[in-house]
């Protein structure tokens, strides 16, 4: 597992420079992936599923950005805006929202899906294409704008 070796270097780095966003950030990584390794039936964890985990604590600290900031607790938002920004290092380079909309005609164009009925079927295969590149809402949302 070679992004447990990175995150624990980088953990070490962010000890030494004292870099308290690194550090909530990669200490709560560390923690899922501990956890994700002792979970009942955890096969090994390979390189998607890596990513799957960093996308769902990113998704965890946009969503708690977005209420934080409605909320106006500016500094709490501020805290998890950084933990996003250390996290996101750890992904791939992210599809731009029209790299992710040219994907989904093409996938759509392929199944010969016409109607909003079988959005379904678009995003069982853009999912599963577009994995670790773009996130499920951003996917479903722009699969909904084409059909509609």
């Amino acid at each position: 597992m070679e992004l447990e070796k990175i995150i624990m270097e980088d953990l070490k780095d962010a000890m030494k420079s004292k870099n308290e966003a690194a550090l909530r950030a990669l200490r709560a990584l560390k923690g899922a992936i501990l956890t994700a390794k002792t979970e009942k039936n955890a096969s090994e964890m390979d390189a998607q599923k890596e990513i799957q985990l960093i996308q769902k604590l990113v998704k965890q600290r946009k969503e708690s950005f977005e209420i934080y900031s409605s909320q106006g607790m500016q500094e709490l938002a501020l805290k998890e805006k950084e933990e996003i920004d250390v996290l996101e290092r750890y992904l791939p380079i992210q599809l731009s929202e029209e790299e992710v909309t040219v994907r989904v005609k093409a996938i759509m164009k392929d199944l010969s899906v016409s109607s909003a009925q079988e959005i379904g079927m678009v995003m069982k295969v853009a999912s599963k294409e577009l994995a670790g590149l773009t996130d499920g809402q951003t996917i479903s949302r722009i699969a909904k704008s084409l059909l509609s």
